[in-house]
């Protein structure tokens, strides 16, 4: 039958620069073959289906899809589904918020000043140390020297980030890893003066082995979490990611004072109509 469909640009103010998410409206009586299949033919890195809530708490229920495996959380799906659940009409039971129930839990979503949107980021499943043994394998993944990494921490919220820290950002921007087994972020500092206080990159076998992720909201939080405890950053701040690939993301993090994170970025539908599904 026909669904409503979106295709929804995240973290950016300019069409195609940002990170595209598939949302399928009233995806209830599809299978999870039936969304498997989907998420594949459409080889974006994230799918996501839109489907009743079972918490009475949630606006609605998401479900995400890579075109390999369902994911219990990530981000630029998170904040491109609820873009397109209000696009298509949906009233949050809130005024101030829309409450999204996902594989982790429930993760609220806001209005920023600025129009964008924005999610809490969720809490970290893995945190702490790397070993050293990990830390030789993702040096190796990576293309670099072990002595290449100046900080590294389990940052991991739903998808199973590892974050590394290097040096430069001109290192970072020159990473070109022969294969990666694992999902790795990479991170390094600006100037002060710069317009973004980081560059991140994000790697993934789930996009082809070596494959990188355009515009990582999940990772964001989690790097976040990380560096701000650590005291390498200062809320707010403007991560970049995607240079590399062409792509201009911008992702802002905020945080309230209780210690509440916030992602935040833009958000365009750029294909808006049905699918047979």
């Amino acid at each position: 039958m026909q669904r409503q469909f979106r295709q929804v640009d995240v973290f950016t103010e300019e069409p195609f620069f940002g990170n595209p998410v598939a949302v399928v409206h009233d995806a209830d009586a599809l299978t999870d073959d039936d969304m498997r299949r989907f998420a594949s033919w459409t080889n974006l890195s994230e799918t996501t289906f839109l489907v009743r809530p079972t918490n009475p708490a949630a606006d609605y229920r998401v479900r995400i899809f890579t075109p390999a495996r369902e994911l219990p959380f990530a981000g630029h799906p998170t904040l491109g589904t609820a873009h397109a659940w209000l696009e298509a009409g949906g009233i949050p039971a809130a005024p101030d918020r829309v409450v999204q129930e996902c594989g982790v839990g429930l993760v609220p979503v806001r209005r920023v000043p600025d129009g964008a949107l924005a999610f809490q980021a969720p809490p970290l499943i893995r945190s702490g140390p790397v070993d050293e043994a990990d830390l030789r394998e993702i040096a190796a993944e990576l293309g670099i020297e072990r002595t290449d990494i100046v900080a590294a921490q389990w940052a991991d919220n739903g998808p199973g980030w590892v974050a590394v820290e290097l040096s430069s950002v001109d290192a970072v921007l020159a990473l070109t890893p022969p294969g990666v087994t694992r999902d790795i972020g990479v991170v390094a500092g600006y100037p002060p003066d710069a317009q973004a206080a980081f560059e991140v990159r994000a790697f993934t076998p789930l996009i082809g082995g070596a494959g990188e992720d355009p515009v990582t909201g999940s990772l964001n939080a989690s790097l976040a979490m990380w560096l701000l405890s650590a005291g390498k950053a200062t809320a707010p701040y403007t991560a970049s990611q995607g240079t590399v690939l062409g792509r201009r993301g911008r992702v802002r993090v905020t945080a309230d004072a209780d210690g509440a994170i916030w992602i935040g970025g833009g958000t365009l539908t750029l294909i808006s109509g049905t699918v047979l599904l």
